[in-house]
């Protein structure tokens, strides 16, 4: 792990490759997994502020949901995460021809329709924070739907890190960001072979 600041960043971040491949994965992360996507404090708050702006970019299914259990919930670990629909999908997901899968909350943000109030959590994956007294563990998450963004990534030589860029700036800072950067450029110097992991 390297340490920034106040974080403890994990070596899969620098030394794995990654680029979400869309057309591939058809956005599998908004559909996988066993509950909704982390929200921050004032997330929650600042989605459904938004909320009437989506509605026509939701399914009937995801307007039941929401309807009768807001947009979020309290997952088993204790975490709120975004609501779900069918115990899969995320009640923000919409379909596109060919099953690809898009984020409505994106979506409107790209029309001009809403402020970017898509969870901090979804702009930063496959990375997964978590809290401990005193720092913060910032995490890869490696699971077999993003295979096929590894093996974009490694194509175009483009290590986690540098790909999550904008969301990592975004999280924690421009300065936070640069100094990252920067001990990685220098542990990848330090460590030749880690350029072809």
């Amino acid at each position: 792990m390297l340490q920034i600041k106040d974080t403890l960043v994990s070596m899969d971040l620098i030394e794995r490759f990654f680029v979400c491949d869309l057309d591939s994965c058809l956005g599998a992360c908004c559909v996988e997994g066993d509950a909704g996507a982390p929200l921050a404090l004032g997330e929650k708050e600042a989605i459904e502020a938004v909320l009437d702006s989506v509605k026509d970019l939701l399914t009937p299914a995801a307007l039941r949901e929401i309807g009768e259990n807001g947009v979020a919930y309290t997952d088993p670990d204790g975490d709120l995460v975004t609501s779900i629909v069918g115990g899969r999908d995320c009640v923000f997901t919409r379909y596109e021809a060919g099953g690809k899968c898009l984020c409505a909350l994106e979506s409107a943000f790209r029309e001009g329709r809403i402020p970017d109030v898509k969870p901090i959590s979804c702009r930063l994956y496959p990375v997964r924070l978590k809290e401990y007294d005193g720092f913060t563990a910032v995490n890869l998450h490696r699971w077999k739907i993003c295979k096929c963004a590894e093996t974009l990534g490694r194509a175009k030589g483009i290590r986690a890190y540098e790909f999550l860029r904008g969301p990592l700036e975004r999280r924690f800072g421009k300065e936070w960001w640069e100094e990252l950067d920067l001990t990685v450029k220098e542990w990848l110097r330090q460590n030749p072979t880690a350029l072809k992991l």
